[in-house]
């Protein structure tokens, strides 16, 4: 089901100062895109096989927003990769995981997404994805 981990995603509240810690670190941005739907932009910073994922909310009612809000600055997400998105769905709700999302939606990097609800993931937000072609 799952192929490997796509990318890390980090709240953050300034994404230009985000920017700015990772290039420090060494790592190149790949690129910044915003996602109307999660009220995010978002920039990529390619990190071996995954990326770190860095969101920084548009609004205040964003789910990022409000993650940062609760929990402030910091991991926000994990994301695996999946070859059939609907049948990773299908498999974890099967298998007792409460899905966010029954169905795929579009999401950052021309990637299908949904999420699995945290209370039955061990307290970690974890998204699915299946990563396109751009």
């Amino acid at each position: 089901m799952i192929k490997r981990v796509s990318h890390i995603g980090i709240a953050v509240k300034d994404l230009d100062k985000g920017i700015e810690f990772y290039q420090k670190l060494g790592l190149e941005l790949e690129g910044t895109e915003e996602v109307p739907s999660q009220k995010v932009k978002v920039a990529f910073f390619p990190c071996g096989d995954t990326r770190i994922e860095l969101l920084a909310p548009t609004s205040e009612d964003s789910p990022v927003a409000k993650f940062i809000e609760k929990k402030g600055e910091g991991i926000q997400h994990i994301a695996f990769a999946v070859d059939d998105l609907p049948k990773a769905l299908e498999k974890a709700e099967e298998s007792g995981i409460t899905l966010i999302d029954k169905e795929p939606r579009p999401g950052a990097h021309n990637a299908d997404i949904a999420f699995l609800h945290p209370r039955s993931t061990l307290g970690v937000l974890i998204e699915l994805c299946k990563e396109n072609k751009h």
